[in-house]
């Protein structure tokens, strides 16, 4: 079978749309455990109960990041020098903060000085606080638009300096999406925790859940709100084929108030991403609330889906707009790589696309059972 590059584009999209929503399922989980570390683990134990309910795994599912952004460079390479170039200081310090993780998971139960571990749990605590919140800032951005643009060569220029690059990122509208995205993350974590640790921890998650669900929901309706009413959108007006060879500067631009939710009236089954945001919000609360952790676990997965696709459906078909130039912004139809490299890792996905989710699903499966007190007291000095 041979798709045609329209449609290839178009595949691409879904595709990194599900890598980064796979990212957020699963390497999300566990920096939103490394934001709950210091205050639902009291003692020296149930801290480390919190950290082996995510230590054997967390390193995996960081992977998916480094997939999502493989397929960024290889499918749309015109976005991922664009984004890197806006977002250059920004991925640095999501960048360092990460490094506390893999540190922190390893050698934090090495030494039995509680200043050493202490040290280590806040560290795993800003490696999970940073990122949740630098990730929704980014989005926030998007939706706003970019300030840079292209040449008669279609190379990249960003406005704004080196050291200055981080400020204009963090606006009223984007700390709110950094604020949903750490809310959310911090919810899936007390999802996971209910599954993974023992009381006293489960309970403690069990207490914040509701909260944390109802927090999400409120600023999710707000961040909604405020794009109807508040933020300028974008809109294609002339664009060429879309089978044509990309060239993001042969269409034109318009930018205007309410365009972010054009696809909602043109495309109503759209509708369903938020509708399933709000609610596997809110189911998680409820499952929390009848002890029923696991289904309450995949509740989450799904709220976490919906909001971010909601992000996603709304820029359609723009992937990275340009406050300062328009007609710059890149969209899926114009900052494709050629048929043939989109083709080649096409068929890459289709055959291990499906392995890598069934060894995910089946790693879950695995670990589903209780991390407890007494289970890390027994394995001493281990790994976490």
């Amino acid at each position: 079978m041979i798709l045609d590059y329209e449609t290839l584009k178009l595949i691409w999209w879904l595709l990194i749309g599900v890598l980064l929503i796979g990212f957020a399922i699963t390497d999300g989980m566990d920096m939103g455990v490394g934001v709950l570390l210091p205050f639902l683990g009291r003692t020296d134990d149930e801290r480390r109960v919190i950290i082996n309910a995510v230590g054997p795994h967390w390193d995996g599912n960081q992977v998916w990041l480094i997939t999502a952004g493989g397929a960024i460079f290889a499918a749309w390479p015109a976005v991922y020098a664009a984004a890197f170039s806006g977002f250059y200081m920004a991925m640095l310090l999501v960048l360092f903060a990460l490094f506390f993780r893999p540190v922190g998971f390893d050698y934090r139960s090495k030494i039995a000085d509680p200043r050493w571990r202490n040290t280590w749990d806040w560290g795993l605590f800003v490696g999970g606080l940073v990122p949740a919140l630098i990730f929704g800032v980014a989005f926030g951005n998007l939706l706003q638009g970019v300030p840079f643009h292209l040449d008669e060569f279609l190379r990249s220029h960003y406005q704004g300096s080196l050291l200055g690059a981080l400020l204009p990122l963090l606006n009223p509208f984007a700390l709110l999406a950094g604020v949903i995205s750490l809310l959310m993350l911090a919810l899936h974590g007390a999802m996971w925790l209910q599954v993974r640790a023992d009381d006293p921890v489960a309970a403690r998650a069990r207490k914040i859940a509701v909260p944390l669900a109802l927090a999400v929901a409120a600023a999710f309706a707000l961040a909604g709100l405020w794009v109807a009413q508040g933020i300028d959108g974008f809109r294609v007006v002339t664009h060429p084929p879309f089978d044509a060879p990309s060239n993001p500067l042969a269409k034109t631009v318009a930018v205007e108030r309410g365009a972010w939710l054009a696809i909602y009236q043109t495309v109503p089954v759209a509708v369903l991403a938020p509708i399933f945001g709000f609610a596997g919000i809110l189911f998680a609360a409820g499952l929390s609330l009848l002890r029923r952790p696991g289904l309450g676990f995949v509740a989450s997965a799904l709220g976490m889906a919906g909001i971010i696709a909601t992000a996603g459906l709304s820029m359609f078909p723009f992937v990275l707009p340009s406050s300062t130039d328009p007609g710059s912004s890149l969209t899926l139809w114009d900052a494709a790589s050629s048929p043939l490299t989109l083709t080649v890792m096409f068929w890459a996905a289709v055959i291990f696309l499906p392995i890598v989710l069934s060894y995910t699903v089946w790693c879950y499966v695995r670990m589903w059972g209780k991390v407890t007190v007494a289970g890390v007291r027994a394995s001493g000095p281990a790994a976490y």
